[in-house]
């Protein structure tokens, strides 16, 4: 039998890795950001075209490499960051593996010009592919400029693979934001197709998380600190009350890394129990320190993914510092035991001693006696005739008519079983399901399945055909939003407009509404708004009418009748009647099934068996 194992070429070996480091734009992004970063860098510069597909460059001031560093930086497993398998337990750096440079350079072409300090001149690598086009001498800044371009040129499956545009930019920026939240001491600037995007200052935490997320997010944060021999936590928690639908501002980092762990993430929950409605989260700023032999970081290749030695004590301390915080500025009740109590005593009374009761004792009081003394001049009648009592409650000055009562008016929603004098035709049962009797059988309907699918369908009418009706507020609504989904709002500015809604102003970080739709109550508008725009950076495609496509089902899901709100009858005979006359009234907007049927025949076989 001949041999079939063969060694792969570098050239293959380097597209396979590529698949693992390099899933799409972003990726590219992270590695090249913290590359930055690992070099020292106090100002980093980020710029992108076409969401990355064309252009991506980081330019930096860090230290720079050497002619011989920069050629092989390019190598796989080249690294100055581990020497020993035990370095691997006691990493303080971004990256160390060697494999990102390798695997990016496999799939794009690169150009990369970099100057140590200590030199005059730097040194300019082309490569595409993995292969060398060129290398030069050139005077050039200290530091290191990478340009990324044409990415998955080679990989052409891999690119059709991308999501749009607006897809791809979002998960760039979701990536920047999280490298430059762990590094407020660095300044950062990003540019997109030569837009400015951010120009984040050096300073602290509290000015990193406000340049991103906008002004009024200040007033939101409470602080965290604690330090124990196991962790030390610093960071901020918001206000139970400025709570959201979506989870994006959650943000874990260990050791200056951004992290997602589900475990810890359940501990910060579980800290606000009791004090977020439901279907609400709390958004959180979390920055642990840990000793570097605790942690390992290589269980994963986009090294979001870490393990900790002691998960268990770590959840005790983060639920334990954040409902100390919580209670410490009075964001949630606590018990003061160390109050004074003469602070509740007016001032007057303070040093005044209560005063004995005097207290008045008839020692001739027999409670067995029947009759009082003679002396008293009254004698107790007994009546054993009950009946006396009532012998004047006929008289006309108390006849029963005459008495007025307040009555309150009794309203049809008080009777389910009848409506005006027919029998119902469906049943609620558990507040989520409507069950109607068939001719076949019966029918059993998931009265938000099917409210989604109605609201869907007028939402489209009005957004492609008809204007929607819209109701004027008195006072209108001024909403805070980071600059990122400010953009987003005032680029489907006309799609929601033709669903009723009616801007004042779309600004950088302040929304004013001015007009909602007639199916929405005021204080719907911000849980409803953040949903979509949740929705949309995640699904939005590249024609305008999926845009709208998505932006009605999102309304829809939002504002669709929940499971476990009670329907009088007539309400389910109109979900009913409406739902039917539906162009697609078998699934909601998201392809479930909004009924099912059951006929006789599968009832009866219930029976039988």
């Amino acid at each position: 039998m001949p041999d079939i194992i063969q060694l792969l070429p570098d050239h293959v070996a380097n597209q396979i890795a590529a698949g693992e480091v390099v899933q799409r734009p972003a990726s590219v992004v992270k590695e090249l950001l913290e590359n930055s970063i690992d070099a020292e860098a106090t100002e980093i510069k980020l710029l992108i075209k076409d969401a990355g597909k064309s252009l991506i460059q980081v330019i930096d001031n860090g230290i720079g490499m050497s002619e011989t560093d920069a050629r092989l930086a390019f190598e796989r497993h080249a690294t100055s960051k581990i020497k020993t398998a035990e370095d691997l337990f006691n990493l303080t750096t971004k990256g160390f593996r060697g494999e990102a440079l390798a695997s990016i350079v496999a799939i794009s072409h690169v150009e990369i010009k970099t100057k140590p300090t200590i030199k005059e001149l730097g040194t300019q690598i082309k490569l595409e592919g993995s292969k060398v086009i060129s290398q030069h001498t050139i005077a050039t800044p200290t530091g290191t400029s990478i340009a990324v371009k044409h990415l998955f040129y080679n990989i052409p499956a891999r690119r059709n693979f991308l999501k749009s545009n607006s897809v791809e930019t979002r998960h760039i920026i979701d990536e920047f934001q999280r490298v430059a939240l762990a590094h407020p001491d660095i300044s950062f600037s990003f540019f997109h197709n030569d837009g400015e995007l951010f120009n984040l200052k050096k300073g602290n935490l509290r000015q990193r998380i406000v340049a991103i997320l906008g002004s009024k997010t200040n007033e939101k944060l409470v602080p965290i600190s604690e330090e124990t021999d196991i962790v030390k936590i610093e960071g901020f928690i918001t206000k139970p009350n400025f709570a959201k639908k979506k989870r994006g501002e959650q943000f874990f980092f260990v050791n200056d890394r951004f992290i997602k762990h589900g475990y810890l993430h359940h501990a910060v929950v579980s800290a606000f129990e009791g004090l977020l409605a439901h279907g609400y989260h709390p958004s959180y700023f979390l920055y642990l320190r840990v000793p570097a032999t605790t942690l390992d970081v290589n269980i994963h290749p986009t090294k979001t993914e870490v393990k900790f030695d002691n998960e268990h004590a770590l959840y005790a301390i983060i639920r334990s510092t954040i409902k100390h915080s919580l209670g410490q500025y009075n964001v949630a009740p606590v018990l003061d035991f160390n109050k004074d109590a003469t602070l509740d005593v007016p001032y007057d009374f303070k040093q005044k001693k209560a005063v004995t009761p005097k207290i008045k004792v008839d020692p001739a009081f027999n409670p067995f006696e029947t009759e009082k003394k003679s002396g008293s001049g009254y004698r107790k009648e007994q009546n054993g005739n009950w009946d006396s009592l009532y012998v004047n409650i006929q008289d006309d000055a108390m006849a029963i008519e005459n008495i007025e009562v307040d009555a309150q008016e009794v309203s049809q929603e008080l009777f389910d079983e009848q409506v005006s004098g027919r029998t119902a035709k469906t049943f609620q049962i558990h507040q989520k399901y409507i069950l109607s009797v068939i001719k076949s059988g019966m029918v059993l309907i998931d009265q938000n399945l099917a409210h989604q699918r109605i609201l869907y369908e007028e939402f489209l009418t009005k957004i492609t055909i008809e204007e929607a009706a819209c109701q004027q507020l008195l006072f209108p609504i001024e909403l805070n939003f980071t600059s990122v989904e400010a953009q987003l709002v005032k680029d489907m500015r006309s799609d929601l407009e033709s669903l009723g809604f009616q801007f004042e102003t779309i600004a950088a970080d302040l929304i004013v509404i001015k007009g909602i739709p007639m199916l929405l109550k005021e204080s719907e508008v911000r849980p409803i708004l953040e949903e979509l725009l949740e929705n949309i950076r995640h699904e939005i495609p590249e024609n305008s009418f999926s845009q709208l496509d998505i932006i009605a089902k999102s309304l829809a899901k939002s504002m669709a009748i929940k499971n476990g709100v009670k329907l009088t009858t007539i309400e389910q005979e109109e979900l009913l009647e409406k739902l039917f006359l539906c162009k697609e009234p078998n699934h909601s907007p998201y392809g479930k099934n909004t009924f099912i049927t059951l006929p006789l025949e599968e009832i009866q076989l219930k029976f039988d068996n």
